[in-house]
């Protein structure tokens, strides 16, 4: 258990010169979009490169659109593969949703909570781990609307993973957006998702637009009460490795690091915790 008490941050360009001059011990592992790196060379690439020999790096991808009701991208998949074949990553995780159709919308859209998408999404999942020959780890999403919905997010996202037989990236800031937009209970979702099939976690910031209404846009600090989700998913489901998302209004890497630390503090707490049960 202690090997997961791990703790990453997701990898920006402008981070890369001082990164390869020293990352900080803290930081156990990056997190990068492939697309957004797969076709880097000169400077980039190099430096990239550089970091991905030293340090575990894990993929988090944006555009799979594994909900598409178009057909699987199957040349983009092979690109990935040869992307984390070169740098020698194993986890490659992707959204529980769609972002193109006949043409691309550059946001993910939620797909709609029925049994005939569970079958068709678990479908392409197999698809693509058949090309990666890696497991497929999906992310339960942020979501704004559920048109044609029969299930509700937690029925849905369970179905899925049971069908596919895949991974979850369990992110608690989106459990938490979405039980303030959409009215459930958090901690009840937390608890219906299936440990066994966690791999990682993702914690981050998001904006208050009204009470009612949080817009997921990793540009803030982690509030309180997500915090607090964090903490009772290590106490439920066990430690595992935790990313800290952090895309715009990025501060300095020692204020990051306060937040880098206090997931490893609640780490540590829970591995204590879990210590004292088992004595």
């Amino acid at each position: 258990m202690a090997k997961q008490a791990t703790v990453g941050l997701g990898l920006r360009r402008e981070m890369l010169d001082e990164f390869c001059q020293q990352v900080p011990d803290e930081i156990n592992f990056f997190e990068v979009a492939p697309e957004n790196w797969m076709t880097l060379g000169g400077k980039f690439g190099k430096q990239f490169r550089q970091l991905t020999e030293q340090h575990e790096f894990f993929c988090h991808g944006l555009s799979l659109s594994i909900g598409s009701p178009e057909p699987l991208d199957t040349e983009f998949v092979k690109n990935i593969k040869a992307f984390l074949d070169l740098h020698q990553i194993e986890i490659y995780s992707e959204h529980l949703s769609y972002c193109s159709g006949t043409g691309h919308m550059y946001d993910l859209m939620p797909i709609p909570f029925t049994q005939e998408a569970v079958n068709y999404v678990a479908k392409r999942i197999k698809q693509v781990e058949d090309i990666l020959e890696r497991p497929f780890i999906l992310e339960n999403v942020s979501f704004y609307a559920a048109p044609g919905a029969q299930m509700n997010e937690q029925e849905f996202v369970n179905a899925v993973l049971t069908e596919a037989d895949c991974k979850l990236l369990l992110d608690v800031n989106n459990i938490y957006v979405n039980s303030i937009n959409h009215q459930y209970d958090a901690a009840k979702f937390l608890a219906s998702m299936p440990t066994e099939r966690i791999e990682y976690m993702h914690i981050a910031g998001h904006y208050e637009e009204t009470p009612e209404l949080m817009v997921d846009t990793h540009g803030a600090d982690v509030i309180d009460p997500v915090w607090a989700l964090l903490q009772q998913s290590y106490q439920q489901h066990g430690i595992f490795p935790t990313l800290l998302e952090r895309d715009f209004n990025i501060p300095e890497t020692p204020e990051l690091l306060l937040e880098i630390n206090q997931i490893h503090q609640y780490q540590q707490q829970a591995l204590a915790s879990l210590k004292t049960r088992s004595a």
